[in-house]
């Protein structure tokens, strides 16, 4: 019997073969895989970021820059943004682009708050003015509820409130999203969601401060691990979950509009664990012997625990995670055992897609 995933992925190879795709944070760890997908499922996919994040990065390690059109911008940059859409005409839009990492938003709120809400004003503006885009979809994050530590998972109606910079900028850039929804959409011209996603890990992954790419690090260098918060709960994914529905949520909203709307994707909660249980898992899973330690290292106020409750996109889309937290990170780590050996790492990522999407 077929699974979700491939009938989803059959669907999806129909679907965007040959639409025009805008994504920005391209150039990033999610924006990297997404592209890819897209790429596969035959779409003409343009990318719009900063240069890549971190020196290695997915998108250099892949070589997708020479596969995909790839534009060097900033969505700060209104009027460079509105070329770009006038230009590529998408009919599809993804905006991923954003300054991702809590703690580095303590160190610089002012450009957080500049990328991640005006960034996402200026990216609906420019929806808004170009009557080619039929869907748009902004890929938020699961902290951007009010965290009040409790055990159940948050609910998409939920109140909004991130606590840190990263967090509120992120609650802002929602509430932007809803109201450009109410006032300049309503005429049915373009279909608008968001997709809170939890933690996502997979191969390519080499920011900083994210427990796995700090195991790699640690594991290359033949060092004890280190965990600065190995209580903190976190609902953990490998980074195809979100990427396959984001590309659902997008593609159905595009064929009927009544999907539109604001969507949780995280694991089931049997796959929401510790980062101390995560870093077990990853010491296992790798071998070597190699271990972690406990060594809080102080720094800003970060959530202790966080879940979401996935039901709603469940129902909506009859999805259901393919991986387990177990399997996403022995995925990642075959990746990254692959990379290390210096195998050609645009074959390994559509190997692993391929694997993602079997049945």
């Amino acid at each position: 019997m077929t699974n979700w995933t491939s009938e989803t992925w059959k669907e999806c190879l129909g679907f965007y073969k040959g639409k025009k795709v805008l994504v920005t944070g391209h150039t990033g760890f999610k924006g990297s895989w997404l592209c890819r997908l897209l790429m596969n499922a035959g779409a003409e996919v343009t990318g719009y970021s900063l240069t890549p994040p971190t020196d290695p990065n997915l998108f250099d390690v892949t070589g997708l820059s020479d596969v995909m059109n790839s534009i060097t911008g900033d969505v700060r940059d209104l009027d460079h943004l509105k070329k770009v859409f006038e230009e590529r005409k998408p009919e599809i839009v993804f905006h991923l682009a954003a300054q991702p990492i809590v703690r580095d938003s303590y160190k610089d709120p002012v450009y957080t708050y500049e990328t991640n809400v005006m960034g996402t004003v200026h990216m609906l503006e420019c929806v808004r003015l170009t009557s080619s885009v039929k869907s748009f979809l902004n890929v938020t994050t699961d902290k951007v509820y009010e965290n009040r530590e409790w055990e159940y998972g948050y609910r998409e109606n939920d109140p909004l409130d991130g606590y840190d910079p990263y967090s509120n900028s992120k609650s802002c850039s929602e509430l932007v999203t809803h109201s450009y929804a109410r006032s300049f959409f309503l005429d049915g011209q373009t279909a608008i969601s968001t997709s809170r996603a939890g933690n996502v890990i997979g191969g390519g992954d080499f920011a900083n401060d994210r427990i796995i790419p700090d195991c790699i690090r640690a594991v290359q260098k033949k060092q004890e691990i280190i965990v600065r918060n190995p209580h903190s709960t976190r609902p953990y994914q490998h980074v195809l979950e979100p990427l396959s529905i984001y590309m659902t949520i997008a593609m159905k909203q595009y064929e009927d509009r009544t999907f539109q709307g604001y969507y949780n994707v995280g694991p089931d909660d049997r796959d929401c664990v510790t980062t101390g249980e995560l870093a077990s898992l990853f010491c296992e899973l790798w071998g070597d012997g190699i271990t972690w330690a406990d060594r809080f290292e102080g720094g800003p106020h970060e959530a202790n625990f966080l879940k979401l409750d996935c039901s709603k996109i469940k129902r909506v889309f009859h999805w259901t995670p393919r991986y387990s937290v177990k399997e996403a990170v022995e995925k990642t780590i075959q990746w990254t055992k692959a990379y290390l050996d210096g195998a050609d790492m645009l074959e390994v990522m559509d190997q692993q897609i391929a694997e993602f999407f079997s049945s």
